[in-house]
């Protein structure tokens, strides 16, 4: 499927971009019929959630350990170091792009970590339940780009993101973004700010200690683009 515009299912709202690609691999179809009804995060979508109420953050992981957000973990290679290199937190992944998923599960699947949670969909919806600053830590890892300027109201950091990310993250949580394009970098770093978040002094060709290389970003490298790390806390 290419990408376009959809309706979220939960709230109306307009989703752009990709949510299936290539046929999937019967190990792929597999993971997604045996780990995902297991892994999937409960009270998101309207089949389960009708009312649309709030999620307990305890009841995620049944305790009450740091919770982190990954928001579009493409093929979840990232979501899964963390996982492994922070057993004591939990990590809720989301993405609506199936392949990715499907990808992602087989990580897990692998790594046999079970502190992660995963919403395949749109992070809105998700925004929609959580309560108030329960979250410790965020991250935009390669998001769209929506290279044209007519596109740039579509990428996550506008205010119809943040402000509901900024909602749900705990005074002083960190947000980490990476990208490898310039004019997001620039947009970043004009609306983030504003939707109640402040710079960490960090270069921003240098990459996080923990940080584990992402497919998307192996693919920038190959191509000749320069990945860039931005960091906020939230004010």
């Amino acid at each position: 499927m290419q990408p376009g515009k959809l309706r979220s299912a939960v709230t109306g709202r307009n989703f752009y971009g990709r949510v299936k690609g290539k046929t999937l691999k019967p190990a792929q179809e597999r993971y997604l019929t045996e780990d995902l009804p297991r892994l999937q995060l409960r009270g998101v979508t309207v089949a389960d959630n009708p009312a649309r109420a709030v999620l307990d953050p305890g009841a995620v992981f049944g305790d009450d350990r740091p919770l982190w957000l990954e928001v579009g973990f493409g093929g979840g290679e990232h979501m899964v170091a963390q996982a492994q290199a922070n057993p004591g937190v939990g990590l809720i992944g989301c993405e609506p792009f199936l392949n990715g998923v499907a990808m992602a599960l087989g990580r897990i699947r692998r790594a046999g970590v079970g502190n992660i949670r995963l919403h395949p969909g749109d992070v809105r919806d998700l925004f929609d339940v959580l309560p108030d600053a329960c979250l410790s830590r965020a991250f935009l890892l390669y998001p769209d780009p929506w290279p044209k300027a007519r596109h740039h109201r579509r990428r996550f950091v506008t205010p119809e993101h943040l402000h509901p990310l900024a909602r749900v993250l705990r005074p002083g949580a960190e947000f980490r973004i990476a990208t490898d394009i310039p004019d997001y970098v620039r947009q970043t770093l004009e609306e983030v700010p504003q939707a109640g978040f402040r710079r960490v002094d960090h270069a921003l060709d240098a990459a996080w200690p923990d940080w584990t290389r992402t497919r998307y970003e192996a693919k920038a490298l190959r191509e000749g683009r320069t990945p860039h790390y931005l960091t906020f806390l939230r004010a």
